[in-house]
């Protein structure tokens, strides 16, 4: 590899070799685990490349391709798995500066993939009233081409399900890493070529999305002294079709109060459930709530924020784990299907197992065409055998983990070896230079993985 012949070839582009800054760009949250801590350090790219067009970008794989040079291709490096970090070097694409949007439509919009997701659901709004169906809580700094690229759900899916759900993506632009790079265009059952393969096999630059109707939200938090209680309220929630529902989130005490909202009327001893519902179904939730052992300790609608608070759903998801880690920097976290139809009882019996080590935060989701729901359970971390202890016994008790101390997609446990993404990155990158080191089917052949469930099937 000549990195310097590579960057001379791209001279005229926004290069940047500055060490403190490219190290400072390299890098994405994965110090949410203490383990990839550990492991990815002292991970810096040797530049980065930011395009100001698709026809720049164009020409970083190829000067990568004729001078051997590893490509990392990512947005606002918001991920928190390792997964856009640059393992060998080479350039960090950056591809925020592409965030034009090329058209909006009844139900649907297409937009560059350096649009972040608060930008281009302000301008849908603004445009017809509709907005994204899904989104991370990273909805305010992350690129929607970096969440398609390594996220699967989000806020949302308790309405829309998962990023992989047919109909969920419409369409994807790409472009392959080879001498003449090609731009493809992907749609049908090939987006699952590239969706959710962490850039390994394509660099996104375009995507076409459906949009939903853009409701005034009503948001809440709603108290229970009970940690059972507060589960089975939220699955209830989930159930009622009726009431449209952006999010319902179970946080145990005492998270609730300690690190996340005390402000906001919480007592110590109860479990929040966090939801977000249309303004015209609140009368529905409380009729609803009427039912279960719970209060409204707050509440409001998205047209009343004001002073700064943050929107309801930045509590929720990856960034619980988040607002914890700022005041407890032992903390850290998993990642669990509790599978239907008995999630309720395998929560119930994690709960008992392992207590106050293990504080569950759940997100309620359809799965499968089933409610089920995702554990982002924070975990006190003691040490490196432990955390994989907790994490057999979760396993163990029919509770997969999709494991957010490793970067690669495989041992993640998101997917067996994928093999028609596995068959594109033959095609796409045939030297391996995208974003290596994250795809186990290509970097070891004889991989195998071990037998437990998985989120997505392999093809």
């Amino acid at each position: 590899m000549s990195i310097d012949a590579c960057l001379a070839e791209l001279s005229d582009l926004a290069v940047d070799t500055q060490p403190q800054r490219v190290r400072r760009r390299s890098p994405d949250f994965y110090w949410y685990s203490p383990i990839l801590e550990r492991r990815l350090d002292a991970v810096t790219a040797d530049a980065v490349v930011t395009p100001r067009s698709e026809e720049e970008v164009v020409r970083v794989p190829a000067a990568a391709y004729r001078h051997e040079g590893p490509v990392t291709a990512r947005g606002g490096g918001t991920g928190n798995y390792g997964r856009g970090m640059p393992l060998r070097g080479g350039i960090v694409l950056d591809i925020s500066e592409l965030g034009a949007i090329e058209w909006i439509e009844h139900g649907r919009v297409r937009v560059q993939a350096g649009r972040k997701m608060a930008e281009l659901d302000a301008a849908t709004i603004a445009h017809s009233r509709q907005e994204l169906r899904l989104h991370p809580s990273t909805h305010k700094t992350g690129t929607i081409g970096g969440y398609v690229a390594g996220g699967s759900s989000g806020v949302g899916s308790i309405t829309w399900g998962l990023l992989r759900d047919r109909g969920n993506i419409l369409g994807l632009r790409i472009l392959t890493m080879e001498a003449k790079p090609r731009v493809l265009e992907l749609r049908g059952a090939d987006i699952q070529k590239v969706n959710h393969a962490y850039g390994t096999n394509g660099i996104v630059t375009a995507l076409e999305l459906p949009l939903a109707p853009a409701h005034r939200w009503a948001e809440a938090i709603l108290g229970f002294e009970d940690f059972a209680a507060a589960c089975r309220f939220a699955d209830a929630l989930a159930r009622e079709d009726a009431i449209l529902k952006k999010l319902v989130t179970v946080i145990q005490a005492p998270v609730p109060y300690d690190w996340l909202f005390p402000e906001r009327g919480i007592a110590r001893e109860e479990t929040a459930v966090l939801v977000m519902v249309a303004d015209f179904a609140f009368e529905a939730l409380l009729d609803l709530l009427r039912l279960h052992p719970g209060r409204l300790v707050w509440q409001r609608f998205t047209d009343e924020a004001t002073g700064g608070r943050l929107p309801l759903f930045e509590y929720s998801w990856n960034h619980t784990t988040l607002h914890a880690l700022k005041h407890d920097r032992t903390i850290t976290y998993l990642q669990t299907l509790f599978p239907p139809p008995d999630h309720l009882d395998r929560i119930a019996a994690m709960a008992a197992r392992f207590g106050e080590e293990v504080p569950l935060h759940l997100e309620f989701v359809r799965f499968g065409g089933q409610i089920a729901c995702f554990g982002l359970q924070l975990v006190r971390y003691w040490s490196d055998e432990r955390l994989a202890r907790i994490i057999e016994e979760h396993e163990a008790a029919g509770c997969p983990i999709f494991n957010p101390h490793a970067f690669t997609l495989e041992d993640g446990g998101m997917k067996k070896v994928d093999a028609l993404q596995l068959a594109f990155k033959r095609e796409a990158d045939p030297k391996g230079l995208l974003d290596p080191g994250k795809m186990l089917g290509w970097e070891n052949p004889d991989w195998r993985p071990s037998e437990r469930a998985f989120l997505y099937e392999a093809h």
